[in-house]
């Protein structure tokens, strides 16, 4: 997965900071010891002089191996003097915080380890999500909560299995994402698991480098409210909203439903859908509403674009949020 310009732009931005961090940290260094130790700054012409005489004789195709040799002797004087001073050896060395690829994100052409985690810990702080998903995420999803013994008329099935079959799907959304498009419509009464398998999915996704967006239904459509009747601001609030809500890999919209339903809800509703899914840019969405309730409130047009885009799980079994009260 690639990041936007801005996303990639924000990252490179903490590694132009931190190298120029190190370069006034090493100045102050230097500052600090010529004041003590004053030979140093002998040394510093002599290695500038021997560095001009060297860049000379290669113009001119010479050898520079003595040059070299002179080189490390000023060096290893620089240290002798540094910790006869109490100093460490490499005090006037620059001080990274990657030394595989100097704080610069690369070796060679190729990404080193740093940037890509640079890149997982930037898309955790944008997403939100950073500490909920330490304790809601796949290996804390525990089927024991779901009775064998309490079955699904529409179905047949058991909360268990009907939970058990939700949840490998949701595990085969994340290992497959980048392998195929797809979309989730999570829906059932409240406390059965359905944000917890949303924010699991976002924890998978965001440990390999993708971009998820995540938000309340109620907190995502104040937001675009807010910006769309902003004076001076952007006509379309979708657009207003920037990249990530339209470019995200994944945008999870939680509890709908809980929002106040109004004309600039469906309509904006719509555009997401429509634009993410025209860009095949794929979503979760979990509400309360039964699948006939949902359509009653959000129109046939809403209704007919989830659920023909979208993969319908419904969750079946008791109120889990109620049950950990007594556990």
């Amino acid at each position: 997965m690639a990041l936007t310009n801005s996303q990639y732009d924000a990252v490179m931005r903490i590694y132009s900071r931190r190298q120029a961090r190190e370069a006034r940290e090493l100045e102050n260094r230097r500052r600090d010891a010529s004041a003590h130790v004053p030979e140093l700054q002998e040394l510093d012409r002599e290695e500038g002089a021997v560095g001009a005489g060297m860049a000379r004789h290669a113009l001119e195709g010479k050898g520079t191996r003595e040059d070299r040799e002179r080189l490390h002797a000023i060096a290893q004087r620089r240290e002798d003097l540094l910790l006869s001073h109490g100093y460490p050896a490499d005090y006037l060395r620059m001080h990274y915080e990657c030394s595989d690829c100097h704080d610069t994100g690369y070796i060679g052409a190729q990404r080193c380890h740093c940037l890509k985690q640079a890149q997982i810990d930037f898309l955790y702080a944008q997403s939100g999500l950073r500490e909920i998903v330490k304790k809601e995420n796949f290996s804390n999803f525990q089927l024991d909560y779901y009775p064998e013994d309490m079955i699904n008329p529409s179905t047949g099935l058991s909360a268990r299995e009907t939970m058990t079959y939700i949840y490998n799907k949701c595990r085969d959304f994340a290992d497959h994402f980048d392998e195929k498009d797809g979309n989730l419509f999570l829906y059932g009464g409240t406390g059965l698991g359905k944000t917890f398998l949303s924010h699991s999915i976002a924890a998978a996704l965001l440990d390999t480098a993708h971009s998820v967006m995540y938000y309340s239904s109620a907190d995502l459509f104040d937001q675009l409210a807010e910006e769309k009747f902003r004076p001076g601001n952007f006509e379309d609030a979708i657009s207003s909203s920037g990249d990530l809500l339209r470019e995200s890999d994944l945008l999870i919209i939680d509890d709908l439903g809980t929002e106040m339903v109004n004309s600039f809800v469906l309509s904006t509703l719509f555009s997401i859908l429509n634009e993410r899914m025209t860009r095949k840019k794929s979503i979760i969405i979990s509400t309360n509403l039964t699948l006939h309730n949902f359509r009653d409130t959000y129109s046939d047009r809403i209704f007919s674009r989830i659920s023909s885009g979208f993969e319908l799980l419904g969750c079946y079994g008791h109120d889990i949020r109620f049950l950990r009260q007594f556990n």
